[in-house]
This record gives C-alpha cells, sequence and structure tokens, in this order.
C-alpha cells in the first residue's frame, strides 16, 4: 500500500476520533461524569488530530475558554501544517 494513502488514513480516523472524543468529553461534562484529561486532547492534537479537535472544540462549544486549548489548537495546527509542508517540499 502506498505511503501516502496510510498517512492520510492515520490522520483522517485520528482527527475523526478525535472529534469523537471532544463531543464525547462535552456530554460528560454536562451529565457530570468522568472527563477525558485535558493531556489526552493535547496528545491526540499532537499525533496528528488537532484540526479534529479544533473542529470539535469549536463545533461544541467545549473548552473554548481554555486559553491553553484557544491559543494552543491554532498553534499546534500552524506548527503542523508548516512542518507538512516541508516535508513536501524536500
Amino acid at each position: 500500500m502506498d505511503p501516502i494513502v496510510i498517512l492520510f488514513s492515520y490522520l483522517a480516523l485520528l482527527n475523526i476520533y478525535s472529534f469523537y472524543l471532544m463531543g464525547a468529553d462535552k456530554k460528560r461534562a454536562i451529565n457530570g461524569s468522568r472527563r477525558v484529561p485535558e493531556k489526552t486532547f493535547f496528545s491526540l492534537a499532537f499525533l496528528g488530530g488537532s484540526i479534529g479537535v479544533f473542529i470539535g472544540m469549536n463545533l461544541f462549544r467545549h473548552k473554548t475558554l481554555h486559553r491553553s486549548f484557544s491559543v494552543g489548537m491554532p498553534v499546534i495546527i500552524v506548527v503542523k501544517v508548516l512542518f507538512f509542508l516541508e516535508f513536501l517540499l524536500v
């Protein structure tokens, strides 16, 4: 299988999972259930799921008041995009 297809499949699945987890955590917050640790979201973002976390954060209006998320996720996305562009151009 082509490595590019594997990479895009990995990123797609990770972002879908990150988005889902953000929605699930919002629901847990409303219900007072056990929450997903913030470090889990940042770990997923660093592994490539930052777009899913960011979209979920804004769509579900979850963690948008946390400065670490409102600033951190866009920074992670920019760094990932720059890294990806550098990878493609070399």
